[in-house]
């Protein structure tokens, strides 16, 4: 990551700390490396992540470690590890930090990649999933991301799923033949994964299979219409998609995912969703219902630098261009001064006056300031407005308000 494209992640997280804040999420930061039982456990031992994508080796002692491929998993972890059901209310926390998968690279997809979410541990109540829904919306809203579409769906619960998991595999007996390997192989291990199946020729079997809205129990009818009635009335639109589930074991009940046009047919830059049971598979006494959300940061900031990019430029505020040694000495007092109020200052330590003028103009600089014998004499600075043309002469303790702050 290098520049300018750094400033737009920058952007990109402030806002996600300004936003989580507001919401009373507080963040929290686990290790990189991790026991590898506690993915295997808690992400599942037959998804592609554990079976083909976790970055795992033996360590000295002989314990198996893995490079976190995603970070709920570590957080309930340190929820259970630190008494956090101790603590009054419903525990928000949110997190930024690399993830690492041995996936195959595609547009926006690293072995190393970055991600940004937020979990909510401690309440069963549909409002507290349309709650964290809102605050995506919020912050997709305060990046100014557009074009971006909520797609939402309940995958059940431990009591109702395996009703429509008999039913799917009835169906899949028949299909899964003429579909790919991977899908052949989850009809025995996972069913449900092969409604996630991404291969174009399998689609029109998967849309053809049972809907689970259909094989809902009462309760969990009754938790999604909930979610859908306070999404409704917070003004969040959203597309149902009764085929949408998760990748990972622990989800249940309410999903959802965020769909963006810039990123072409792999084109989520964030998926979520209620994990009631996931504390209590990694040895939780005390149930720890919770639901939450993962951001893809790389490709949430490649559709950013396709559809907003110029705006997140960094603009030089003032380049000071000092006509010799004394004036090179004012400048560096000048200029850590005008730092201090937040005002960014370049100076040409080095170069003529053309030269600095020139860099300047290459700099695309808001302001140039030609500092001399005279100018410190005088106590009068010559600052050129970059963009005009216009010079004007001013004193020092006028510049911050020319200037501005920032």
């Amino acid at each position: 990551m290098l520049p300018p494209s750094t400033e737009v992640w920058n952007s990109v997280e402030e806002a996600a700390r300004r936003v989580f804040r507001a919401y009373n999420y507080r963040e929290i930061r686990t290790p990189i490396l991790e026991e590898t039982q506690l993915f295997a456990r808690g992400v599942g031992e037959e998804t592609d992540i554990v079976t083909k994508e976790m970055y795992t080796f033996e360590d000295r002692d002989g314990s198996s470690l893995t490079l976190r491929p995603e970070a709920t998993a570590s957080v309930i972890r340190a929820y259970i590890e630190h008494r956090l059901d101790q603590r009054p209310g419903v525990q928000k926390l949110y997190y930024l930090g690399p993830m690492f998968r041995r996936e195959r690279p595609q547009k926006g997809r690293y072995r190393q990649f970055f991600q940004i979410g937020a979990e909510a541990i401690g309440s069963e109540s549909p409002f507290v999933d349309a709650e964290v829904i809102e605050m995506v919306m919020e912050f997709f809203r305060a990046i100014g991301l557009e074009g971006f579409q909520l797609l939402l769906n309940s995958v059940g619960c431990p009591k109702c799923r395996p009703v429509y998991i008999a039913r799917l595999r009835e169906e899949l007996a028949k299909a899964a033949p003429s579909m790919c390997a991977d899908c052949r192989r989850r009809v025995e291990t996972n069913p449900l994964r092969v409604l996630d199946c991404k291969v174009p020729e399998d689609q029109p079997i998967v849309e053809a299979l049972p809907s689970i809205l259909d094989h809902l129990d009462p309760e969990c009818r009754a938790h999604f219409d909930a979610v859908r009635q306070s999404l409704t009335d917070r003004g969040i639109a959203f597309e149902l998609r009764p085929r949408l589930v998760r990748g990972l074991d622990y989800y249940m009940r309410t999903t959802f995912e965020v769909v963006h046009g810039a990123l072409g047919a792999q084109n989520s830059v964030l998926g979520g969703g209620r994990y009631d049971g996931l504390a209590e598979s990694l040895g939780s006494k005390v149930p720890a219902p919770g639901i939450g959300f993962s951001i893809g940061e790389d490709r949430l900031v490649m559709s950013l630098e396709e559809t907003r990019g110029e705006e997140f430029k960094p603009q030089l505020c003032l380049f000071i261009a000092p006509l010799g040694e004394r004036a090179l000495r004012e400048s560096a007092l000048l200029a850590r001064d005008l730092r201090r109020l937040g005002i960014s200052v370049e100076i040409a330590a080095d170069a003529r006056l053309k030269r600095a003028l020139e860099l300047a103009n290459k700099l695309a600089a808001r302001y140039a300031l030609i500092l001399g014998e005279d100018e410190i004499a005088s106590g009068k600075y010559t600052l050129k407005n970059m963009a005009t043309g216009e010079q004007v002469s001013i004193a020092r303790e006028e510049l911050p308000a020319r200037l501005g702050r920032g």
